[in-house]
């Protein structure tokens, strides 16, 4: 028989990795309630432990250059922009300032835990501490989590990855040349880790507008589809590797502006569906492969070998989270109209999973490196614990601390609410084909005819359920009416911009806007629901009185 060619034999190695994938969703699907993401992982660990051999090496270039970016940039793609932006100082808290302060209680903690000398301690830190967005994204999706508490676990992920990437890196170097810290050394760190995040950023933001500005003259989904792949890809091989400022921050950048204002303004129904499928697709995939091997390539003999030092690490680690989890929120929570529930800080302390990234980092050391099998053993260990353990009870914590996930009604609200954009979609799409010509208007009427049948029935349909769930329509009103306030702002400012009213007017109007949403975010909505009177009285009614004009009174 003709030996197996490398291609051949990576491609075997693959097709086991998704048919032990392919056994594991049947199991899931059977099974019911139980995270596809931990099963992948458990089946995994089964096959080290058997000591089956997946001949696909985990490596450090693996997970950071071919597995991450798409993972970051459908994370970040789908992330609504007006959410993120809402919850970005708790988000930003916690991933720069946040990690870097429990980078150094841990790294000056290990010292006396594991007997390091301070730089490898703090580098163990750097590595094991980032949250991990392959994780959190697919487990939070799987229960259902609160969309707010999703965004602020979400962020987070994304974006301290990018800060702990840097600190590794810079904190690898010192290690290396066998430097002390002293005032000198981290003040260029700290610029290091400035420049990189902020270079990160800027390249992703540009990277994202060049492929918008391609996207917005273009009808062609297949081609748009392999543009996104080029941005995901690109921005962050630009990023890391030519420009060696982030690359992880700068894929997230680029998806979110991408996937916000790209989708919004470049791109049409159909190649909304086509992307975002396409990426969802590839994601299912890209995790399926990243927790199975992760669980094969567990070096299960050398972390029996360490289980007293990587139990302290595991211990550490968790505490570490909370002592810095809680005072952040608690102080963000002084100086914000919307605080952070103190059920969501305890899932966000349980919630803080590591698994690729810290994986990635160590697998990135050199065979010399000091104390690297034991490091190795202690990232796995601390992974392992953090994704089945933690990931375990995520369900439960969350039942627990009465964090509501999607109730029946509201899975019917965004069933029957989806299906109404799709029809709305449709009713377009039919209108645009018959002016082309490209659709009878026999069949054309045929069309209309039975969209909007089924229009009014949704709409009929979406009426009642409110009317009968009150607490679900005034959430709605209140998201709504959000949107709807800040579009009301941008609108000022771009006649203000544009010299239609001054600046003074504008501001004052501006002002109003923002009373209103002060009312909107302390639960209090703005919208009358008797007829007869006014929730609020805007600041030109008042005006027109007074100048003896009436609007309403005729």
């Amino acid at each position: 028989m003709v030996a197996s060619s490398g291609i051949e034999a990576g491609l075997i190695d693959l097709l086991a990795v998704f048919i032990i994938a392919g056994g594991v969703g049947v199991f899931v699907a059977k099974v019911g309630r139980f995270p596809y993401t931990i099963a992948l992982l458990l089946a995994g660990l089964g096959v080290s432990i058997l000591g089956i051999n997946i001949d696909i090496v985990l490596s450090h270039d693996l997970i950071l250059l071919v597995l991450l970016p798409p993972l970051l940039f459908e994370g970040a793609a789908t992330t609504d922009l007006g959410s993120f932006r809402e919850n970005i100082v708790p988000v930003l808290a916690l991933a720069v300032p946040g990690l870097i302060f429990s980078v150094i209680i841990l790294g000056w903690i290990g010292t006396y835990a594991f007997g390091y000398p301070l730089l490898l301690a703090l580098l163990f830190a750097a590595m094991v501490l980032p949250t991990d967005p392959v994780s959190v994204l697919a487990l939070f999706e799987e229960l259902g989590a609160p969309e707010r508490l999703s965004v602020l676990v979400e962020g987070e992920s994304l974006l301290n990855d990018g800060v702990g990437v840097v600190i590794f890196s810079t904190l690898f170097v010192l290690v290396n040349q066998s430097k002390s810290i002293s005032p000198t050394v981290v003040a260029d760190a700290g610029v290091e880790i400035v420049v990189a995040s902020l270079g990160g950023l800027l390249v992703g933001l540009a990277a994202g507008y060049l492929i918008y500005r391609i996207m917005v003259n273009l009808d062609e989904h297949m081609t748009e589809i392999v543009l996104t792949l080029i941005l995901a890809y690109g921005s962050f091989l630009l990023a890391e590797h030519y420009l060696h400022v982030s690359g992880v921050i700068a894929t997230v950048a680029a998806g979110l502006f991408i996937g916000n204002r790209g989708a919004e303004y470049a791109m049409t129904p159909q190649t909304k569906i086509s992307i975002f499928n396409t990426w969802e697709t590839a994601t299912f995939l890209v995790n399926t492969l990243i927790f199975v091997l992760i669980g094969a390539k567990t070096p299960i003999a050398q972390m029996l070998d360490n289980w007293q030092i990587i139990a302290i690490a595991i211990v550490l680690t968790l505490a570490v989270r909370a002592l810095i989890v809680y005072p952040i929120t608690g102080l963000v929570n002084r100086f914000s109209n919307r605080t952070v529930p103190f059920s969501y800080q305890h899932v966000m302390v349980w919630g803080g999973l590591h698994a690729s990234i810290p994986i990635a980092l160590v697998l990135g050391l050199p065979p010399d490196f000091p104390r690297v099998t034991q490091l190795r053993a202690m990232v796995f260990g601390v992974a392992a614990f953090s994704l089945v353990v933690q990931g375990l009870t995520m369900g439960r914590l969350l039942d627990r601390l009465d964090v509501v996930t999607r109730s029946e009604t509201k899975e019917l609200y965004e069933l029957l609410l989806g299906r109404a954009r799709a029809v709305d979609s449709a009713l377009n799409a039919a209108k645009r084909l018959h002016r082309k010509g490209e659709l009878p208007g026999d069949v054309y009427e045929d069309f209309r005819g039975e969209y909007e049948q089924e229009k009014d029935n949704l709409n009929d349909a979406i009426s009642q359920l409110l009317m009968d769930n009150p607490d679900l329509r005034q959430e709605e009103l209140l998201v709504g009416e959000r949107r709807v306030l800040k579009e009301e702002k941008s609108a000022i400012m771009d006649a203000m911009r544009s010299g239609v009213v001054s600046d003074d007017v504008g501001e004052r109007l501006l002002e109003e806007v923002d009373l209103k949403l002060n009312r909107v975010e302390d639960g209090e909505s703005t919208v009358r629901e008797d007829p007869e009177k006014e929730a609020y009285t805007e600041f030109w009614r008042t005006r027109a009185d007074e100048y003896g004009l009436s609007p309403g009174n005729d």
